[in-house]
């Protein structure tokens, strides 16, 4: 009995050895080499600051301001935002973007509750785009639109969405139409490997490029 304690004890310490120290540093160290940037997150950054990651959405909002010039606050005294109309806006986010905190809302096609969420999502977007396309229906939405991904951090959008946002940031930003779709072409990622999934605009990158092109004074 005493030796079969032993051996288990013994094996216990070499596979929390190996699985638990070596082979984690040795994937670390590999994907260091190999893939520093994805290693580290992925993460974007401008003039030497973290701004965001190319794999995680962000939000892109602004503080409501009210008559009195101070920002409107909700009944948990938080600032209300709402989406900056200078910047191309993400999927809708259960978690508020929390990158922390991914999850989704894990409602099925006949909850009540999902329907309405998406309905107030539909609403909302019409009422941001709708200003800057007349010709803009309920029906011209694309689905990512109005509906949150697994994560609830989908660092992308559709090129539609992105095609009826465009109308907007070139009002907004004062750059033609045209400009703005080549922006939206230059971040538009294909399928991969060419057949898997659809094309897709990174947000963040698209953004980064908008204020290059038209810095915000």
């Amino acid at each position: 009995m005493r030796r079969t304690a032993v051996s288990s004890i013994l094996a216990v310490i070499a596979f929390t050895l190996i699985f638990g120290l070596a082979y984690p540093l040795a994937m670390t160290g590999i994907s260091q080499l190999a893939f520093p940037g994805e290693a580290d997150g992925s993460r974007v950054k401008v003039n030497g600051k973290v701004v965001g990651s190319s794999l995680i959405g962000q939000s892109f909002s602004r503080p409501v301001v009210g008559k009195n010039g101070k920002p409107v606050l909700d009944e948990e005294g938080e600032e209300v935002l709402a989406p900056d109309k200078r910047y191309f806006q993400p999927r809708p986010s259960q978690s508020g973007y929390a990158a922390n905190t991914t999850f989704f809302s894990n409602s099925g096609p006949n909850s009540v509750e999902e329907r309405e969420a998406v309905r107030e999502n539909l609403a909302a977007y019409i009422k941001l785009e709708k200003p800057y396309d007349e010709s803009l229906t309920r029906e011209d939405v694309p689905v990512d639109a109005i509906t949150m991904s697994g994560s609830g951090v989908d660092p992308e959008i559709s090129e539609a969405n992105a095609q009826i946002q465009a109308h907007r940031i070139a009002a907004v930003r004062k750059l033609s139409l045209a400009k703005v779709e080549d922006l939206i072409s230059a971040h538009t990622h294909g399928r991969f490997v060419g057949i898997f999934g659809e094309p897709g605009v990174n947000v963040l990158q698209l953004n980064l490029a908008l204020d290059e092109e038209a810095p915000i004074r």
